[in-house]
């Protein structure tokens, strides 16, 4: 009896130093502006219609348009890139080309070669200088997506289908060196409920944004009501959630090694005219220029959505995303990405100015400072 009752109490012990070891830890975002290193400017290719995946003859040339994704490039680009490559094989080319090397182009690029062709890249830049570069990283596959008015009937369930795709590719880069692709936790921080906070949005006037997140409730993780008090956050409602994201800098290493790896060629080439790409000697290309189509295609049906963001210097302690007084932040390996969102989906819309603007950037800090009043700031916060 008494081996057993020591037995037992060693696995107690045991079981309890395993919990205190694994118990999570928040450590609070350094939010002064003297760690910012960087500001960025992104100019998202929105369509009122939803993206464009479709095909167009130019001469002896076959042009898969897959452009107009808004602030869903990252998030449907391997669904997206699945319809385009399906349409750019159905005659079976052995060479394919694939214009522009951002989110879309890469991925189209990779999945043709998985198609069993080969390709060449013609990009004026790659990976790493696009405007995809410049995105949050955040898995948004509805981010102004389209308009509920102007979206076919039949879109969502592509959408659906897009995003589905992306996900479940997305899980073959979770747990790759670097941590191109990895599951973190996000905090919603609120002065109201959650439910009260929606509907006030759905009070603001503004384009009606198409809102398809529901149809993929089983693979997408809800929020979650933390008790007050509970956690350092000092506002009186706060919500956790868990949110795939992308640390674009590792990611876009991957996405290139990976193509280059598998016998494709770039070449560096700046296009004027549909009818430069119409000539190119691969006769079947997908033609992904994000927000470039609408001065190289002359395609007014993109709306560009400006989105700046603030780039503080990374923190290891730090693995969470948090929104808090329309500011989201977002710890990536390449540093902490701040974006200011007072305007909702509105912000930066119609506006194609790409020029950094310091003060947005310095009001973004001031503005979600506040969220880490609570913390201590000689060790970092245990809560479960």
């Amino acid at each position: 009896m008494e081996r057993r009752q020591l037995l037992s109490g060693s696995i107690a012990l045991g079981l309890a130093g395993c919990a205190h070891q694994t118990q999570p830890t928040l450590a609070p975002i350094r939010t002064s502006e003297d760690r910012l290193f960087d500001i960025t400017v992104c100019l998202r290719p929105f369509r009122a219609a939803g993206p464009r995946i479709e095909a167009e003859r130019i001469n002896d040339a076959l042009i898969i348009h897959n452009y107009g994704h808004g602030g869903s490039g990252w998030s449907l680009s391997w669904g997206s890139s699945t319809l385009a490559v399906q349409l750019a094989m159905e005659s079976s080319p052995a060479d394919i080309a694939v214009v522009g090397c951002g989110a879309l182009g890469i991925t189209s690029a990779i999945l043709a070669q998985q198609a069993g062709a080969r390709v060449t890249i013609y990009a004026s830049e790659l990976l790493p200088r696009t405007r995809s570069a410049r995105a949050t990283g955040s898995w948004t596959p509805d981010s102004r997506i389209a308009l509920t008015t102007a979206a076919a009937p039949s879109f969502p369930a592509l959408w659906e289908q897009m995003a589905r795709t992306s996900f479940k590719t997305y899980r073959t880069y979770l747990g790759l060196p670097g941590t191109p692709v990895e599951w973190t936790d996000r905090y919603l921080l609120l002065d109201t409920t959650l439910d009260q906070m929606r509907a006030a949005r759905r009070a603001q006037t503004g384009l009606s944004f198409a809102s398809y997140m529901h149809r993929i409730d089983d693979i997408t993780p809800n929020q979650t009501l933390i008790p007050r008090g509970t956690t350092p956050f000092t506002t009186p409602y706060v919500y956790r959630s868990e949110s795939m994201q992308f640390n674009i800098a590792t990611y876009a290493h991957t996405l290139l090694s990976d193509f280059r790896l598998a016998g494709g060629r770039i070449v560096h080439r700046t296009f004027n005219t549909p009818a430069e790409i119409a000539a190119l000697p691969e006769k079947t290309i997908i033609n992904c220029p994000g927000y470039g189509a609408r001065a190289l295609w002359k395609d007014d049906s993109i709306t560009p959505v400006r989105g700046q963001i603030a780039w503080l210097i990374p923190q290891a302690d730090v693995h969470y995303g948090l929104f808090y007084n329309d500011v989201s932040l977002l710890a990536r390996s390449d540093g902490i990405v701040v974006q200011a969102l007072d305007g909702g989906d509105m912000k930066g819309y119609g506006n194609d100015h790409e020029t950094p603007d310091p003060a947005e950037a310095g009001r973004a800090l001031a503005s979600v400072a506040p969220a880490f009043s609570g913390f201590s700031r000689k060790a970092d916060v245990a809560f479960p």
